[in-house]
């Protein structure tokens, strides 16, 4: 039968038609419009003006779930960061180390009219550890709180009280002098900006870059107990410009052993937090290789965001130790240089080593099924 005009079957190019089921004297049966028109559209469309039963209710219950999945994770409620007050913890503990051992070497009978260099040297562990503890203090406030302007004013209010009470400390426990106010308020400010920085809708981000830097921190430590053997190693011997090679290689070294392990405690942190995440609320959003980057990168960014804190807040201090004497000067002046090359070092050996590890763990690329291609052509 051809297609006749006005017929439901105008449309469509002549085609052999399907021969339906015959009585018993030969003739067809008749179908219904309905069961003629399932027959004559293609696969995946539904008649015009109709809506095939069973399959809009299917594809909703198929794709609903997901999408109701995925936003409750995706949507504009800020991530929770697993471990948070475990690293404030530390964090704190870890401010209160340096605070301490700042005051000892002050206080200490052989500083004498060195205290003001003693200070200078102290001042940026003192502020990144400060830097650290209001961001950790202030997620571990903060991590319950589900809008994002609330969570955000809250980080800040958290690392306000944090820094007052840092500030509060060292003018109670350090000599009454200028130099105790200037390490008191610069204190208080990296506390600030560290808990502003917690505000930040990546939680999870935020909370690898304070554990790839106390990793960091700590492992600086350590490490200043083989920096006498290293420059013997490499050739520290009487003359000074041998003294100053070793100790450029000494420097490197650690550099590039703290952003090692940076970009790993970052990564770390991140698949470990993906996988509370995914056991704590069934899904887990994933994270795309810039936040890897960005966490990985964290700890160099906050060794040279503590420069810029110290050359701003701390100016008056600094001017003061380069001030004592020539020498005094040519060493703030070496030590200013040292720490940005180290922050810049551990920036990008931590970036790096966070996304080498990151790629290697990503397997190929699903292929989809091309079944329905054929049809769909």
């Amino acid at each position: 039968m051809s297609n006749q005009p006005g017929s439901s079957t105008a449309a469509q190019t002549d085609q052999p038609e399907a021969v339906g089921p015959t009585t018993g004297d030969g003739a067809p049966v008749e179908t219904s419009a309905v069961e003629t028109s399932a027959v004559k559209a293609p696969s995946g469309e539904a008649p015009s003006g109709e809506t095939p039963s069973g399959e809009a209710p299917a594809g909703e219950d198929a794709a609903g779930p997901a999408h109701a999945d995925e936003g409750t994770v995706t949507s504009g409620r800020p991530e929770f960061a697993p471990g948070a007050l475990v690293l404030a913890l530390v964090s704190i503990g870890w401010l209160t180390a340096m605070l301490w051992s700042t005051r000892e070497a002050i206080h200490s009978t052989a500083a004498g009219v060195t205290a003001i260099s003693l200070s200078a040297y102290a001042l940026p562990g003192v502020i990144t550890a400060a830097l650290v503890s209001g961001a950790t203090v202030a997620l571990a406030a903060t991590n319950r709180l589900g809008r994002a302007t609330l969570r955000f004013l809250a980080s800040v209010g958290t690392g306000l009280v944090v820094g007052l009470l840092a500030a509060v400390a060292i003018n109670l426990t350090y000599a009454d002098n200028a130099t105790t106010n200037t390490i008191a308020g610069t204190t208080a400010a990296a506390a600030i900006i560290g808990g502003a920085m917690a505000g930040a809708r990546q939680a999870r981000v935020v909370g690898a870059i304070t554990a790839a830097t106390l990793t960091a921190q700590i492992f600086v430590v350590l490490f200043s107990r083989v920096r006498d053997p290293l420059s013997d190693l490499f050739g520290a011997g009487e003359t000074q410009q041998s003294v100053l090679d070793a100790a450029k290689w000494v420097s490197r070294t650690e550099s590039l052993l703290a952003g090692l392990l940076a970009g790993l405690a970052a990564y770390l942190y991140l698949t470990w937090s993906r996988r509370r995440a995914e056991r704590r609320d069934g899904v887990a959003s994933p994270l795309r290789w810039p936040a890897y980057l960005v966490a990985g990168a964290g700890a160099g960014l906050l060794l040279l965001l503590t420069e810029v804190i110290i050359r701003i807040g701390g100016r008056g201090l600094l001017d003061l130790a380069a001030a004592l004497s020539e020498a005094d000067e040519v060493a703030q002046t070496a030590l200013g240089t040292s720490r940005v090359d180290n922050g810049i070092w551990v920036l990008f050996v931590g970036a790096l080593t966070t996304l080498i590890v990151f790629g290697r763990t990503l397997g190929p690329r699903p292929v989809e099924d091309e079944a329905d291609e054929p049809a769909a052509s």
